[in-house]
Protein backbone atom coordinates (compact mmCIF):
# COMPACT_ATOMS: atom_id res chain seq x y z
CA UNK A 1 0.00 0.00 0.00
CA UNK A 2 1.72 3.51 -0.76
CA UNK A 3 2.27 5.22 2.21
CA UNK A 4 -0.12 8.44 3.18
CA UNK A 5 1.57 11.76 2.61
CA UNK A 6 -0.70 13.90 3.29
CA UNK A 7 -2.11 15.92 6.74
CA UNK A 8 -5.18 17.87 7.55
CA UNK A 9 -4.69 20.55 10.44
CA UNK A 10 -7.61 21.90 12.01
CA UNK A 11 -7.52 24.79 14.16
CA UNK A 12 -9.66 25.97 17.09
CA UNK A 13 -12.11 28.90 18.05
CA UNK A 14 -10.99 31.96 17.63
CA UNK A 15 -7.91 30.59 15.34
CA UNK A 16 -7.37 30.54 11.97
CA UNK A 17 -4.99 28.47 9.33
CA UNK A 18 -2.09 31.09 9.71
CA UNK A 19 -1.52 29.64 13.55
CA UNK A 20 -0.41 27.24 11.73
CA UNK A 21 1.74 28.23 9.54
CA UNK A 22 5.18 26.65 11.80
CA UNK A 23 3.92 23.01 11.78
CA UNK A 24 3.10 23.36 8.00
CA UNK A 25 6.43 24.09 7.35
CA UNK A 26 8.12 21.73 9.09
CA UNK A 27 5.59 19.37 7.38
CA UNK A 28 6.07 20.36 4.27
CA UNK A 29 9.93 20.37 4.72
CA UNK A 30 9.55 16.76 5.33
CA UNK A 31 7.70 16.29 1.84
CA UNK A 32 4.16 16.04 3.36
CA UNK A 33 1.61 17.85 1.74
CA UNK A 34 -0.29 20.15 4.10
CA UNK A 35 -4.16 21.53 4.08
CA UNK A 36 -5.39 23.76 6.66
CA UNK A 37 -9.31 24.72 6.13
CA UNK A 38 -10.51 27.67 7.25
CA UNK A 39 -13.18 27.21 9.69
CA UNK A 40 -15.94 30.00 11.35
CA UNK A 41 -18.50 28.16 9.00
CA UNK A 42 -21.48 29.18 11.17
CA UNK A 43 -21.56 25.94 13.07
CA UNK A 44 -19.94 22.96 13.75
CA UNK A 45 -21.77 20.61 10.97
CA UNK A 46 -20.63 23.41 8.27
CA UNK A 47 -17.31 23.43 9.87
CA UNK A 48 -17.09 19.51 9.72
CA UNK A 49 -17.66 19.67 6.11
CA UNK A 50 -15.53 21.91 4.75
CA UNK A 51 -12.70 20.02 6.13
CA UNK A 52 -14.40 16.77 4.83
CA UNK A 53 -14.16 18.15 1.20
CA UNK A 54 -10.63 18.30 2.07
CA UNK A 55 -9.96 14.54 3.40
CA UNK A 56 -12.49 13.68 -0.03
CA UNK A 57 -9.87 15.78 -2.32
CA UNK A 58 -7.20 13.68 -0.49
CA UNK A 59 -5.02 11.14 -2.86
CA UNK A 60 -5.65 8.64 0.24
CA UNK A 61 -6.74 8.95 3.50
CA UNK A 62 -4.66 11.54 5.75
CA UNK A 63 -3.86 12.27 9.03
CA UNK A 64 -5.85 15.01 10.52
CA UNK A 65 -5.09 17.01 13.97
CA UNK A 66 -7.63 18.63 15.79
CA UNK A 67 -6.78 21.11 18.10
CA UNK A 68 -9.55 22.33 21.04
CA UNK A 69 -12.56 22.81 19.38
CA UNK A 70 -11.05 21.15 16.47
CA UNK A 71 -11.41 18.10 18.02
CA UNK A 72 -15.54 17.90 18.11
CA UNK A 73 -14.84 18.82 14.01
CA UNK A 74 -12.52 15.65 13.53
CA UNK A 75 -14.86 13.62 15.46
CA UNK A 76 -17.27 13.98 12.61
CA UNK A 77 -14.80 13.29 9.76
CA UNK A 78 -14.90 9.68 7.43
CA UNK A 79 -12.28 8.39 5.00
CA UNK A 80 -9.57 9.40 8.00
CA UNK A 81 -6.06 7.35 8.13
CA UNK A 82 -5.19 8.44 11.69
CA UNK A 83 -6.90 11.05 14.15
CA UNK A 84 -4.33 13.19 16.31
CA UNK A 85 -6.26 15.36 19.43
CA UNK A 86 -4.03 18.16 20.50
CA UNK A 87 -5.56 19.83 23.53
CA UNK A 88 -8.88 18.35 22.38
CA UNK A 89 -12.10 17.78 22.82
CA UNK A 90 -13.00 14.06 22.32
CA UNK A 91 -16.83 14.25 22.28
CA UNK A 92 -18.80 10.73 22.25
CA UNK A 93 -22.15 10.44 20.88
CA UNK A 94 -24.71 13.34 22.10
CA UNK A 95 -22.00 15.04 23.83
CA UNK A 96 -20.53 18.54 22.08
CA UNK A 97 -17.17 20.66 23.20
CA UNK A 98 -19.24 23.10 25.63
CA UNK A 99 -20.95 19.89 27.57
CA UNK A 100 -17.50 18.19 28.34
CA UNK A 101 -15.77 21.57 29.40
CA UNK A 102 -18.36 22.18 31.65
CA UNK A 103 -19.79 25.57 32.89
CA UNK A 104 -16.68 27.73 33.55
CA UNK A 105 -14.20 26.56 31.02
CA UNK A 106 -10.50 28.34 32.20
CA UNK A 107 -10.67 30.10 29.02
CA UNK A 108 -13.90 31.95 29.83
CA UNK A 109 -11.85 34.36 31.91
CA UNK A 110 -10.70 35.99 29.16
CA UNK A 111 -13.28 35.91 26.89
CA UNK A 112 -14.81 39.42 26.10
CA UNK A 113 -18.22 39.18 24.67
CA UNK A 114 -20.47 41.59 22.38
CA UNK A 115 -23.70 41.85 22.59
CA UNK A 116 -24.84 39.72 19.68
CA UNK A 117 -23.27 37.14 21.48
CA UNK A 118 -19.74 37.03 19.60
CA UNK A 119 -16.46 36.60 21.79
CA UNK A 120 -13.07 37.20 21.52
CA UNK A 121 -10.05 36.86 23.48
CA UNK A 122 -8.69 39.99 25.76
CA UNK A 123 -5.15 40.59 23.46
CA UNK A 124 -3.74 41.36 27.18
CA UNK A 125 -4.52 37.84 28.56
CA UNK A 126 -4.18 35.86 25.06
CA UNK A 127 -0.22 35.40 26.00
CA UNK A 128 -1.10 33.86 29.28
CA UNK A 129 -3.53 31.80 28.29
CA UNK A 130 -3.11 30.70 25.03
CA UNK A 131 0.76 31.02 24.30
CA UNK A 132 2.56 30.49 27.73
CA UNK A 133 5.54 28.86 26.70
CA UNK A 134 6.28 31.70 24.10
CA UNK A 135 8.39 34.37 23.34
CA UNK A 136 7.19 37.34 23.85
CA UNK A 137 7.39 38.32 20.30
CA UNK A 138 5.44 35.00 18.89
CA UNK A 139 2.71 35.40 21.60
CA UNK A 140 1.95 39.06 20.20
CA UNK A 141 2.56 37.48 16.39
CA UNK A 142 -0.14 34.95 17.53
CA UNK A 143 -2.34 37.15 19.38
CA UNK A 144 -2.86 39.53 15.99
CA UNK A 145 -4.21 36.90 14.29
CA UNK A 146 -7.24 35.53 16.65
CA UNK A 147 -10.66 37.02 15.11
CA UNK A 148 -13.90 37.00 16.82
CA UNK A 149 -15.98 33.88 17.27
CA UNK A 150 -19.40 33.41 16.26
CA UNK A 151 -21.83 32.21 18.89
CA UNK A 152 -22.86 28.73 18.85
CA UNK A 153 -19.96 26.36 17.37
CA UNK A 154 -18.96 24.84 20.94
CA UNK A 155 -22.31 23.81 21.31
CA UNK A 156 -22.65 21.63 18.08
CA UNK A 157 -22.69 17.56 18.53
CA UNK A 158 -21.46 15.40 15.79
CA UNK A 159 -23.36 13.37 14.09
CA UNK A 160 -20.62 10.36 13.78
CA UNK A 161 -18.18 9.52 15.77
CA UNK A 162 -14.90 8.57 13.89
CA UNK A 163 -12.59 7.68 16.82
CA UNK A 164 -14.84 4.52 17.42
CA UNK A 165 -13.40 3.08 14.27
CA UNK A 166 -10.43 5.11 13.12
CA UNK A 167 -7.26 4.66 14.62
CA UNK A 168 -6.41 8.11 17.20
CA UNK A 169 -3.94 9.12 19.52
CA UNK A 170 -4.34 12.47 21.86
CA UNK A 171 -1.82 14.97 22.91
CA UNK A 172 -1.84 16.25 26.32
CA UNK A 173 -0.52 19.88 27.05
CA UNK A 174 0.58 19.23 30.70
CA UNK A 175 0.76 23.47 31.23
CA UNK A 176 -2.42 23.90 29.75
CA UNK A 177 -4.12 27.26 30.85
CA UNK A 178 -7.18 27.40 28.71
CA UNK A 179 -8.01 23.28 28.61
CA UNK A 180 -7.50 21.63 31.85
CA UNK A 181 -5.01 18.65 31.73
CA UNK A 182 -6.84 16.78 33.73
CA UNK A 183 -9.46 17.31 31.89
CA UNK A 184 -7.31 16.02 28.47
CA UNK A 185 -6.16 13.05 30.22
CA UNK A 186 -9.75 11.87 30.79
CA UNK A 187 -10.47 12.40 27.53
CA UNK A 188 -7.66 10.77 26.03
CA UNK A 189 -8.59 7.27 27.40
CA UNK A 190 -10.98 7.37 24.74
CA UNK A 191 -8.01 7.48 22.19
CA UNK A 192 -6.00 4.57 21.00
CA UNK A 193 -2.93 6.47 22.36
CA UNK A 194 -1.47 9.41 24.52
CA UNK A 195 1.33 11.20 24.88
CA UNK A 196 2.46 14.21 27.21
CA UNK A 197 4.32 17.11 25.98
CA UNK A 198 4.98 19.70 28.75
CA UNK A 199 3.65 22.48 26.88
CA UNK A 200 0.59 25.62 26.94
CA UNK A 201 -2.72 25.14 24.73
CA UNK A 202 -0.73 25.80 21.68
CA UNK A 203 2.21 23.59 20.73
CA UNK A 204 2.02 24.20 17.19
CA UNK A 205 3.41 27.53 18.21
CA UNK A 206 5.18 27.11 20.65
CA UNK A 207 6.96 23.24 19.93
CA UNK A 208 6.08 23.24 16.09
CA UNK A 209 8.85 20.21 15.35
CA UNK A 210 7.49 18.61 17.94
CA UNK A 211 3.55 18.85 16.42
CA UNK A 212 5.56 18.04 13.11
CA UNK A 213 7.27 14.96 14.59
CA UNK A 214 4.38 13.70 16.18
CA UNK A 215 2.25 14.25 12.80
CA UNK A 216 4.58 12.12 10.93
CA UNK A 217 5.35 9.16 13.15
CA UNK A 218 1.63 8.93 12.36
CA UNK A 219 1.74 9.56 9.14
Amino acid sequence: MEQVREVILVHGLWHQPAHLSLVTRELRENGIRVVAPQLHRGSLGADTAVVQDAVDACASAPVVMGHSYGGSVITGLRGVHHLVFVAAFVPDSGESSASLGGPEPLIKTALITASDGSTRVDPSKAGEYLYGDCSEEVSEWATTLLRRQAPGHGRGVPSHIGWHSTRSTYVVCTRDRALDPELQREMAHRCDDAVEITTSHSPFISEPKTVASLLARAV
